[in-house]
């Protein structure tokens, strides 16, 4: 007896079977035929599926659909957007100008300078609300700066730790930038060379230490770390970065993510491959009571993140040599000697951070030339660069790091780079800075600042610690039961309201960030003007006396 079994998905086809589809495949059943009853029931052999013929494939896939089945694989009809509505009538035609603008600098009133501020300026970091009270500085002259209604403030801080030279200008940078101005005001950098960025680069490779020989000049701090992290991660292949904690690094969304302090947290979701390391000075543990065993215990720690992090992952260590804006941080004895060592160790690169710091405002040049032996790879700074008078940073690299992106693209540039204007004003500063010799000068009053900071601290119950390196100081206010009067990130309370009010009242402008105020004088300050602006500074700390002890 003889039966058929069908199998759907079995090749070749009889030519005589009609098409079945399943599953989007047209395929033939074919008929088998079996001899005996138990070769029927017996299990039937695994089916196998073969390509179709591409003139089967044809027919299946058609603009009008498969033949016999229009609305299979037919040309695909989207689900068009609805209709967009047109944007609410705006005005974009250009405004006219009103005619105060042609008035010279200088002319306006108190009421138009602040209703201008109150409409149209916007702080940056905080609120901007604060912008209707700030004082309206007229003029500067050496230390000192001038508001409109005739007010004289001594610079205690440099403002941000940049107006090294003060306010009178010396003539030759003033002169340098006028005649770059009418001469060649800009040249973008990849396109020509200026006699002038030449000229600075080379007079930078004969004053830095070591073999610091290649130099980039970004617009600021932000930028050259910016650089700085893509140089290492370029020339190592590596990623991670690792920063303190208690640092800060620059502004950009690169810069603020190696940062340490509160800022990184406006920008850290967007930055990636930064490791973060506590300070050996750390703000609420105690890595030991001397410099030793603090060096020794730190470093130890470190050691352990990098092996467990990987060095092989690890581009570089980037620290400020100095930690500036988060309290004036001295190294305790040996640590950036450590440091060093361990990124020798462990084939890491050493980048140092002294956007503040550089330029003699230790003491000495740089600073790490504090520390025997200690060179970095790769070098920032700017504020003093220009003390404060042209927009310009520089990042410097050693030989070795040089020598290699000879052949290797950089991967990093920027449209103000090497902008001829900044160099020049950068170049006669330097010069400028040799000539008067200002790190020497600035080694000379660290006595000074050391003695006048204890007294401080001796006499006012607010004042908990201080700190001080060349014309570089600190103070660390506290509140009862010796508690820091607030966190960095905290709103201010009262007391320190009031003393932002007594420092102006006394004729001080202060970069003062609760807990920590800042002692960094213009580095042309001489001696009875530092004493004097020390007087100023502890009639003002009165008040916080006053408001918290009573």
């Amino acid at each position: 007896q003889e039966r058929q079994q069908v199998h759907p998905l079995s090749f070749p086809y009889p030519p005589a079977q009609p098409m079945i589809r399943a599953r989007g495949l047209a395929v033939r059943p074919v008929v088998r035929t079996f001899s005996t009853e138990a070769e029927a029931v017996a299990p039937a052999a695994k089916p196998v599926l073969q390509r179709r013929p591409s003139a089967n494939f044809a027919q299946l896939s058609r603009t009008d659909g498969a033949i016999g089945f229009p609305n299979v694989n037919a040309r695909y009809v989207p689900d068009e957007h609805s209709h967009l509505t047109a944007p609410a009538t705006q005005n974009t035609v250009v405004g006219t100008a009103s005619d105060s603008h042609w008035d010279p600098l200088g002319s306006w009133s108190e009421a138009q300078i602040r209703e201008a501020a109150e409409k149209n300026v916007m702080l940056t970091w905080g609120a901007t609300g604060p912008v209707k009270d700030l004082p309206i500085f007229t003029h500067g002259e050496g230390v000192h700066l001038f508001d409109q209604a005739g007010n004289k403030y001594l610079d205690w801080t440099s403002q941000a730790v940049c107006t090294n030279f003060g306010y009178t200008v010396p003539e030759a940078v003033t002169q340098a930038m006028v005649k770059q101005m009418e001469t060649l005001p800009y040249m973008y950098g990849g396109m020509g060379m200026v006699e002038v960025r030449a000229r600075l680069a080379n007079l930078l490779s004969e004053i830095c230490p070591a073999d610091i020989s290649g130099f980039l000049f970004p617009c600021g701090g932000a930028e050259a770390n910016e650089a700085a992290v893509r140089i290492a991660r370029r020339f190592t292949g590596k990623t991670k970065i690792m920063t303190q904690y208690r640092s800060y690094h620059g502004g950009s969304a690169s810069t603020l993510g190696a940062t340490g302090d509160f800022r990184r947290w406006f920008a850290e979701a967007g930055s990636s491959g930064f490791v973060k390391i506590f300070n050996p000075q750390p703000l609420g543990f105690s890595w030991g009571s001397t410099d030793e065993t603090a060096t020794r215990r730190s470093l130890q720690a470190l050691e352990e993140q990098i092996q467990m992090e990987g060095p092989n992952t690890i581009a570089a260590i980037m620290l400020e040599t100095i930690v500036g804006a988060n309290g004036a941080l001295v190294p305790p004895a040996g640590y950036l000697e450590g440091i060093r060592a361990l990124c020798d160790k462990y084939k890491i690169l050493l980048i140092l951070d002294e956007v503040m710091v550089g330029f003699g405002r230790t003491g000495e040049l740089f600073a790490f030339q504090h520390f025997p032996g200690v060179v970095p790879d790769i070098l920032t700074s700017a504020k003093g660069l220009s003390a404060g008078l042209a927009p310009i940073a520089m990042v410097g690299l050693r030989q070795h790091l040089k020598e290699w992106f000879h052949t290797n693209a950089l991967g990093w540039g920027a449209t103000y780079q090497a902008h001829p204007v900044s160099m020049a004003c950068a170049y006669e500063c330097i010069k400028h800075l040799v000539d008067n010799d200002f790190p020497s000068k600035a080694k000379a009053l660290q006595p000074v600042m050391v003695e006048e900071l204890q007294e401080l601290v001796d006499k006012h119950r607010c004042v908990k610690q201080a700190r001080a390196i060349g014309l570089f100081g600190c103070l660390d206010l506290q509140r009862r039961h010796g508690r820091l009067v607030q966190r960095l990130e905290e709103a201010s309370p009262e007391a320190v309201r009031e003393l932002r009010l007594a420092l102006r009242s006394n004729g001080l402008l202060a970069l003062f960030r609760p807990p920590l105020l800042h002692c960094a004088p213009p580095l042309v300050i001489t001696e009875e003007e530092l004493r004097d602006g020390f007087r100023r500074l502890s009639k003002a700390l009165e008040v916080m006396d006053r408001k918290i002890w009573g």
